[in-house]
């Protein structure tokens, strides 16, 4: 019975992000109506695999966030690109693509700026990275593997079935549009390029298997750390999450119908280097953990809130439909992050708890031995979620 309950433990994170992907990737956003509920599993294969095996690549290889935030980046280029050709085609579904991103079309990369931007924003971000923080929240390990070698063969199998049904059905139903040759050529070297640079990003310690116990903590400070600067408090990393994320798709939504072209793909980069900067030295700063990440994902999500309202105007839909979606699927995400919240501060305190303390050794002591945590730093509570989590 015991056994049976940790296996369920095991696979309930897996299909948590199975599910959670495609519902804020399409349904949060008001991509889809929830009349289509019923074609949730058919999302799957493509949406939430491809967010697992994001999630356990990085993890498997000991690597953290920039690798899955890049492999975020990787996954829009392929799910655009060679799967439904959305980058490529000027009238995907019905929509005049062609004519909304003539300004930023790059001949030499065969799609537009504006969108490569967009399409990159939107899978890094919302359809698999904030899924991932968000199941990784209810995780006391969450760096810890999910997924053992037959997963994970069995998860790629269904990822790449999944990828080949759906662009068969795009292609049909798209009246058998085929980019060129130098688009799919340029479209494979940008995927390459992004997943080459996921790789190369740096690794930390992966964690064992088995359980370590906790070593004593001291109530003394490293001297390393004490010359750091303190992370922000996570409402505040939050706050930043959801008014770069909302700043992206105000400028997406006013700025396009006022300014040239290049100068929103111009405000696109400049929101992405003041988030990639940000996001570098906070989580650099002493105390930055696990909160910080899930906070910043919560701030995101709650983009995606108001933004589905927009956009399920924006494609056309019924007012009742769009409105019912956006209540429903608002609700759950307002409950969602709430949750997550509430359940990485009791792994917080959990780890804190487990932690035990030991008193700082007198100077008389120190002159005549070295006790263990006298020849180690002390580390803080919140250090220790620093190293646990890595950034």
């Amino acid at each position: 019975m015991i056994h049976l309950r940790r296996s369920r433990r095991r696979w309930r994170p897996v299909f948590a992000l199975l599910l959670l992907a495609p519902l804020v990737g399409e349904f949060l956003l008001g991509n889809a109506p929830i009349t289509a509920i019923a074609g949730l599993p058919f999302l799957i294969p493509l949406y939430g695999c491809g967010a697992l095996l994001i999630r356990e690549v990085a993890r498997h290889t000991g690597r953290g966030w920039p690798t899955m935030l890049l492999l975020g980046a990787a996954y829009g280029l392929f799910e655009e690109g060679p799967v439904d050709q959305m980058l490529w085609n000027p009238h995907y579904g019905g929509f005049d693509f062609g004519l909304t991103y003539a300004g930023t079309h790059v001949p030499l990369l065969g799609t537009s700026v504006a969108l490569l931007q967009d399409v990159v924003s939107m899978h890094m971000i919302w359809s698999t990275c904030v899924p991932i923080a968000l199941v990784e929240s209810f995780r006391r390990e969450p760096r810890r593997p999910w997924l053992g070698r037959s997963g994970l063969i069995v998860t790629t199998l269904v990822f790449v079935t999944g990828s080949v049904l759906l662009a068969a059905s795009q292609y049909a139903a798209n009246g058998h549009f085929m980019a060129s040759w130098w688009q799919w050529t340029v479209g494979a070297i940008m995927i390459i390029a992004v997943v080459a640079a996921a790789l190369l990003t740096g690794r930390n310690p992966r964690p064992t298997t088995g359980t370590v116990a906790p070593q004593p903590v001291t109530h003394t400070t490293s001297p390393r750390l004490a010359t750091r600067t303190a992370a922000p408090r996570p409402r505040l990393a939050g706050c930043a999450a959801f008014a770069l994320t909302s700043a992206y798709w105000v400028g997406q939504s006013v700025l396009r119908d006022h300014v040239p072209d290049w100068s929103v793909a111009a405000f696109w980069l400049v929101l992405a280097i003041l988030a990639v900067v940000l996001g570098i030295r906070w989580s650099r700063r002493s105390g930055w953990g696990s909160e910080h990440r899930v906070a910043m994902a919560v701030g995101a999500l709650l983009t995606y809130v108001w933004v589905g309202v927009v956009h399920a105007m924006d494609m056309g839909m019924p007012p009742i439909i769009g409105l019912t979606g956006n209540t429903i699927f608002g609700a759950g995400a307002l409950i969602l992050a709430a949750v997550a919240v509430r359940a990485v501060r009791r792994s917080y305190r959990h780890r804190t708890a487990a932690t035990p303390t030991t008193a700082t050794p007198s100077v008389a002591s120190t002159s005549t031995s070295t006790p263990a945590s006298a020849a180690h730093p002390a580390t803080s509570p919140r250090t220790l979620d620093v190293e646990e989590d890595g950034h």
